[in-house]
């Protein structure tokens, strides 16, 4: 347990993954308490997306540890850590796109074998009232933004204990990122750990309770979400002023 009483749900410790004899991520350390909005920023490139591949598994890890409720998963398929809660959203939505978002809905809860999968579509649809006037409607028909709802909500039908997110305002318009950012937070408020991965420094540093900042594979600073929003450098390299 940590000082404020919170358990360490996900530690990433020394981790260096590398993409042939490139290394792409160079001994990062991050952790993600219980119940935290923990943002990780940086510029396309800083190896961030890399980072969670690895933690889920779908990328080799070269040195380094990873521990999810306090137990090392290094080498764990991304299939088995669904179904302990560790759940990622990947960069570029992923959805069915031959399926309805109803059948979306359904294949996120596909670790599951309780009763209770209707009634967590409903509430998704709670969430996002747009898919439920789309319910029948096929994915690949649906905007950019209305199919990062889908991956979001399709996300929180395996009952996460840890949500990944990468990049999902990339691409989005104006309006939608916003929408999306108005989601997380929700989402968050609800009692979901979360793990944020964004270019948009400004929005996902003001909703995080704490923050990483990668460079070229490294993390380079940490601490409370507001103050890195509001440190010089943070500000200088990522918000330009």
């Amino acid at each position: 347990m940590t000082q404020d009483n919170k358990q360490v749900l996900l530690e990433v410790r020394g981790l260096k993954v590398a993409y042939g004899g490139i290394q792409a991520v160079k001994g990062a350390t991050i952790e993600v308490r219980e119940g935290e909005l923990v943002s990780l920023i940086g510029a396309n490139g800083a190896g961030k997306t890399t980072t969670l591949k690895a933690v889920t598994g779908i990328q080799p890890i070269a040195d380094g540890e990873v521990h999810y409720l306090g137990r090392s998963i290094r080498g764990q398929g991304a299939w088995d850590l669904a179904k302990q809660g560790l759940v990622m959203i990947p960069e570029g939505r992923g959805t069915f796109t031959r399926m309805t978002i109803t059948e979306n809905l359904q294949m996120g809860a596909y670790t599951r074998n309780d009763k209770e999968i209707d009634a967590d579509i409903e509430k998704v649809f709670g969430i996002f009232p747009r898919l439920k006037e789309r319910r029948d409607q096929l994915a690949g028909t649906m905007s950019g933004g209305e199919q990062q709802m889908l991956a979001m909500g399709r996300a929180l039908m395996a009952r996460p204990k840890v949500l990944l997110l990468d990049e999902p305002s990339m691409g989005l318009s104006p309006i939608m990122v916003d929408k999306i950012f108005e989601v997380v937070g929700d989402i968050h408020k609800q009692g979901v750990t979360m793990l944020l991965v964004e270019q948009n420094a400004s929005r996902a540093l003001a909703i995080a309770d704490r923050g990483y900042v990668m460079e070229s594979g490294e993390v380079t600073m940490s601490g409370n979400g507001r103050d890195l929003l509001d440190d010089p450098k943070v500000r200088a390299a990522y918000l330009g002023e």
